[in-house]
C-alpha cells in the first residue's frame, strides 16, 4: 500500500514511524515532512494547506490512503476533495470539522445535545467583550477567539488587566486576523485536564489511553499557552469509572448529535476534558491527532496503525479494540529560544543519533530541516523526546535522559513534564535531571 502524511510536525513523525511498521506498506511520503520524517518515507515538497497539489500528487501516486494531520487543511475541506474524487482519506470532512474550526460551532453543539461545558458568551468586538465581563463582575474568566489559532488563542484571565488585554490583542491588534472576528469568553474552571482521543468511523468508535498535555511554556503552568510542551499517557486524573462516563456523555453523544444533524464523522476526536468538582466538563474539541499526545500515544500502541485509519477511513472500523502495550510514556518538548514568540532558526542539532540510540527513548522531529549532512531547527517547537517504562517514573526518566543527550544554541525545555500525574498515581521520584 501506498500511503501519504500530510504535515511536519512531531504528530506526523509519530504517526509515519509507525506506519512505516506496517507489513502492508510499500510506499511513505510525507508532505512537507521534516528532517525526521525523511528516515522513514520520502518527504515531498508540497506544503499541507496547498490541498489542490496534494490531491494532484495522490492522484498521480495513486495513493491508497491519505493521512491528514494538521487542521488547516481540514478546515480547507480536503477531505471532501479527495472523497469526491474516490480517494481514500483519514479525517473529518469540512462540516464535521467545525467542531474545532469553530469555537462557536463547538459550544453550540455542546449546549444542543447536553455535554456537560463551561457557561459561555460570544463577543463580536472589543466593547461587547468589555460589556459582558462587566456583567461577570470580577470573575475569572477564559477568552478564545472563535478560529484556528495553532494552540495561542487561548487567554485565561484571572485580573481586569488581564481580560482587557486579551480583548485588545483579539479586537484591536487583530493578531488573530480573522479567526479572531468573534471571540468566545466562558467560566474559568478548575481541575485537572485530561486529553482523550477516539477513532470513530461515524458510527463505532474506540477510546485511546487518555493523556495529559503541558500546555503553558513555563514550568508550574505559568507563562503563555503554547502549541503543547509535553505530555504523558495514560493520564492517571481520569479514572477507568470516569472515563467511562466521559465516553458515554461526551464521545458517543458528539458523534451520535452530528449524525442527527447530517453530519458523518469519520477520524479522530479528539475531546480536551477539565475534571472539575462538579464532574467532567469538555473545554474543546480536536478534529484531528494531538499534538504533542500523539507522541505519547503511539509508542503505547501495539497494533497496525495503516490497517486502523484505513478500516476507519472507508467507514468500516474494526470492532475489535486497538491494543496498547502496559506502561507508560512520557514526551517532551524542546523548544527554539524566543518560543511560543519570535523564535530562532538554523541552529545546528548535536546528539540525534546519541539520543535515538538509548533503550526506551524515541526522538520525533517536529521544527528541523536537513542541509547537507546536518540537521538545523526550523520551528518553534524542535524536537520531542518520548522516553517509556513500566511506570511513568521510568516513562520520565528515559525522556529527560533523551534530552541531555541533545543540544543546539537556545534550545529550552521544561524540566516538569508528568510532575502532576506522579504526584496523582503517588510515585513521585525525588530527582528526575
Amino acid at each position: 500500500m501506498k500511503c501519504l502524511i500530510i504535515g511536519s510536525g512531531g504528530r506526523e513523525h509519530a504517526l509515519a514511524w509507525k506506519i512505516a511498521q506496517s507489513p502492508e506498506i510499500s510506499r511513505l511520503y510525507i508532505a512537507p515532512g521534516n528532517a525526521g520524517t525523511s528516515e522513514v518515507g520520502k518527504n515531498i515538497p508540497i506544503p499541507a494547506d496547498e490541498i489542490d497539489s496534494l490531491l494532484s500528487f495522490a492522484e498521480k501516486e495513486r495513493i491508497d490512503l491519505t493521512v491528514v494531520g494538521p487542521e488547516t487543511p481540514l478546515a480547507k475541506g480536503i477531505v471532501n476533495l479527495f472523497q469526491k474524487k474516490g480517494l481514500p482519506i483519514f479525517g473529518p470532512n469540512q462540516a464535521a470539522a467545525q467542531l474545532e474550526t469553530s469555537k462557536i460551532f463547538a459550544k453550540k453543539f455542546m449546549v444542543r445535545h447536553r455535554i456537560p461545558t463551561a457557561e459561555f458568551q460570544v463577543a463580536a468586538s472589543l466593547s461587547e467583550g468589555r460589556s459582558i465581563l462587566e456583567k461577570w463582575g470580577g470573575k475569572p474568566a477564559v477568552i478564545k477567539v472563535d478560529g484556528l489559532a495553532a494552540g495561542k488563542g487561548v487567554f485565561i484571565c484571572d485580573t481586569r488587566p488581564e481580560k482587557e488585554a486579551a480583548l485588545k490583542q483579539i479586537f484591536s491588534h487583530k493578531i488573530f486576523k480573522s479567526a479572531g472576528k468573534k471571540a468566545i469568553i466562558e467560566k474559568k474552571l478548575n481541575g485537572e485536564e485530561v486529553s482523550l482521543l477516539a477513532i470513530t468511523d461515524g458510527k463505532k468508535y474506540h477510546s485511546f489511553p487518555p493523556a495529559q498535555d503541558h500546555k503553558k511554556i513555563g514550568e508550574n503552568d505559568l507563562g503563555p499557552n503554547t502549541g503543547g510542551m509535553g505530555a504523558v499517557a495514560p493520564n492517571p486524573f481520569l479514572l477507568p469509572s470516569v472515563k467511562r462516563q466521559v465516553i458515554q456523555d461526551m464521545i458517543a453523544k458528539t458523534i451520535s448529535g452530528l449524525a442527527e444533524e447530517g453530519i458523518t464523522y469519520q477520524g479522530i476526536l479528539y475531546a480536551g476534558l477539565i475534571l472539575t468538582s462538579e464532574g467532567p466538563q469538555l473545554l474543546e474539541f480536536n478534529a484531528r491527532f494531538g499534538d504533542p499526545e500523539t507522541q505519547a500515544i503511539i509508542p503505547l500502541f501495539e497494533g497496525d496503525l495503516l490497517q486502523l485509519l484505513l478500516t476507519t477511513a472507508q467507514g468500516n472500523l474494526l470492532r475489535t479494540k486497538p491494543v496498547f502495550r502496559k506502561g507508560s510514556a512520557c514526551s517532551v518538548v524542546m523548544t527554539a529560544a524566543g518560543y511560543p514568540g519570535p523564535y530562532q532558526k538554523n541552529q545546528e542539532i548535536s546528539g540525534l543519533k546519541t539520543a535515538s540510540e538509548l533503550r526506551n527513548v524515541l526522538v520525533f522531529h517536529a521544527g528541523t530541516t536537513k542541509k547537507g549532512r546536518k540537521t538545523l531547527t526550523s520551528g518553534g517547537r524542535v524536537l520531542n523526546i518520548t522516553g517509556f517504562g513500566k511506570n511513568l517514573t521510568q516513562a520520565i526518566a528515559n525522556a529527560y535522559l533523551g534530552v541531555s543527550k541533545i543540544n543546539f544554541a537556545g534550545a529550552y525545555f521544561r524540566r516538569d513534564i508528568g510532575q502532576k500525574a506522579l504526584r496523582q498515581s503517588g510515585n513521585h521520584p525525588k530527582n528526575l535531571t
